[in-house]
């Protein structure tokens, strides 16, 4: 199994940045034999805390397929937004944590036994049940 996995970096050493203010987003795949760099995503504009919404819906569409993002601080409605489009936002310990350390835990994690968050987060998205009634009436 191959999933995505996306971390906000400020050096795309570290998980340093929140979310929200964000310029870059690194992309990786992992699976249990190891990790891929992806893509970085970027984003411009003015991206500080305002209490507008509209500024992380792009961040929202652009990690549309990745199953976890790693913040050093994320809003609640954006986690909750994360969370409603099938992406779980998990915390770093510190500004310092590397990038490279996470996804190697990752990929060891896997060949284990993972901890019950992660294996939900691994599950396949089912639709939700407004999404199963709209593709019934597409039918």
């Amino acid at each position: 199994m191959k999933v995505k996995i996306a971390f906000t970096t400020t050096d795309r050493i570290h998980v340093n940045a929140h979310f929200g203010w964000a310029r870059e987003i690194d992309i990786y795949e992992i699976s249990d034999h190891g990790y891929e760099f992806l893509e970085t995503l970027k984003f411009e504009g003015d991206l500080k805390e305002d209490g507008s919404e509209d500024k992380i819906t792009p961040k929202l569409e652009a990690l549309n397929g990745c199953t976890i993002v790693y913040v050093v601080a994320i809003g609640g409605s954006a986690a909750a937004r994360l969370i409603k489009g099938g992406v779980t936002p998990v915390k770093a310990k510190s500004e310092e944590e590397k990038i490279e350390e996470v996804l190697t835990k990752l990929v060891k994690t896997l060949k284990g036994n993972p901890p019950p968050w992660l294996r939900k987060a691994l599950q396949p998205k089912t639709l939700n049940f407004a999404d199963e009634v709209e593709n019934e009436a597409t039918v």
